[in-house]
């Protein structure tokens, strides 16, 4: 067993939805977890389906719901954006950005390629001060609610395999197989170094 608990990152695009959803579920296993986003600000779903309502990452969870309730609460209630907004002001104040977080971490997930890709570029571009691994794993969930719910458990599942391993280094391949052939997903991995 890892001698210290694992240090875990969830990253979408706005820390709102997919990122918060397992933040929620791995917290309530215990785990040592912060959620974050990559985007340059906060995009919800808006009435109009292709024009977003958009937030910085200071706007608290419960300002944007208050926001939301006056221009239209029964859209933001019956889209399910209000229910989201709720579970978020639960779990912290305000969405946060991954690239101004200096924390390590074990294992960084990644909600989708495009997030992924932007993490990895960001580790890459900072000064490796400790040369400590942090693996970083893209699961592809798509942004809807019913596929963050069964993107986090397979989060979960991953890290409670991780925090059994004896050797997380080379317990992590088998883990992803064998994650691979239950989901039938395939998850992208690297190293990075702090």
């Amino acid at each position: 067993m890892p001698s210290s608990p694992l240090r875990v990152a969830v990253v979408c695009m706005s820390n709102m939805n997919r990122s918060m959803e397992a933040h929620s579920v791995l917290m309530k296993k215990g785990f040592n977890v912060k959620s974050f986003g990559v985007g340059s600000c906060v995009r919800l779903p808006g009435r109009a389906g292709n024009l977003p309502v958009v937030y910085d990452f200071s706007t608290t969870y419960e300002q944007m719901s208050k926001d939301l309730l006056r221009k239209d609460g029964e859209c933001y209630r019956s889209n399910g954006v209000l229910h989201v907004l709720g579970r978020n002001e639960r779990i912290k104040p305000h969405p946060e950005r991954f690239q101004e977080c200096r924390d390590p971490f074990d294992v960084i997930f990644t909600c989708q390629e495009s997030v992924y890709d932007r993490v990895v570029a960001d580790l890459c571009t900072r000064e490796q001060e400790t040369c400590q691994p942090v693996h970083v794993i893209n699961v592809d969930i798509d942004d809807t609610l019913e596929d963050a719910t069964l993107g986090s458990l397979i989060i979960c599942e991953l890290c409670q395999g991780l925090q059994q391993a004896d050797d997380m280094e080379s317990s992590l391949a088998e883990l992803l197989l064998a994650a691979e052939g239950k989901t039938g997903r395939s998850f992208l991995h690297t190293v990075c170094f702090y």
